[in-house]
């Protein structure tokens, strides 16, 4: 005669049963038996309310999904000969990307002859890792694809920590522009 362990509705054991039992148990206190562990010897089935233990994993899902964060990455174009003041405002925008939570893949394009220099490229790549390494940390290092060299920086927080920075000061200033009021 199969048996299973059969575990109760609050999670106390009951102990090794038949089948036939374990039905009768849950017919009797008007739960549906639920095998958990098929694969276990011998199998473990629990008494429970089948349609409510649905809902509530599918509200985990949920849940799960919604603090899910995607992975975004924005590319950021330069060359080797790129005046002091335009790397500047690169870097401001790999600076915006990074904070939003964002990768960024940094690529820079060679033409004719700065092919021949790869180095002037490697080091302008090292240049704005250092600039940026309390923003992010270079999770590719650079490498030579055909005409460009790409690395990807990282930052160093999730989006997800970033949304949740972002609304602590929104609601921060929030209040602070509201002390005031109460204070006339």
């Amino acid at each position: 005669m199969p048996e299973v362990r059969l575990v109760g509705p609050n999670g106390e054991q009951v102990g090794i049963v038949s089948v036939q039992d374990a039905l009768r148990l849950a017919q009797e206190s008007d739960l549906d038996l639920v095998e958990v562990a098929p694969t276990a010897r011998p199998p473990v089935a629990k008494l429970m309310d089948y349609g409510k233990f649905k809902y509530e994993s599918a509200v985990k899902a949920r849940e799960a999904r919604k603090n899910q964060s995607n992975t975004i990455i924005k590319e950021i174009k330069l060359r080797p000969k790129i005046d002091p003041h335009d790397y500047e405002t690169k870097k401001g925008h790999v600076v915006r990307f990074l904070k939003s939570g964002d990768k960024v893949k940094v690529t820079i394009m060679f033409r004719g002859r700065e092919q021949s220099r790869p180095e002037l490229g490697r080091r302008l790549l090292a240049r704005l890792a250092e600039d940026v390494q309390d923003l992010g940390t270079v999770e590719s290092q650079p490498k030579q694809d055909g005409r460009n060299m790409v690395m990807v920086i990282g930052p160093h927080k999730r989006r997800s920590e970033h949304k949740a920075e972002a609304r602590a000061a929104a609601a921060g200033d929030k209040s602070r522009r509201e002390q005031p009021d109460a204070q006339a």
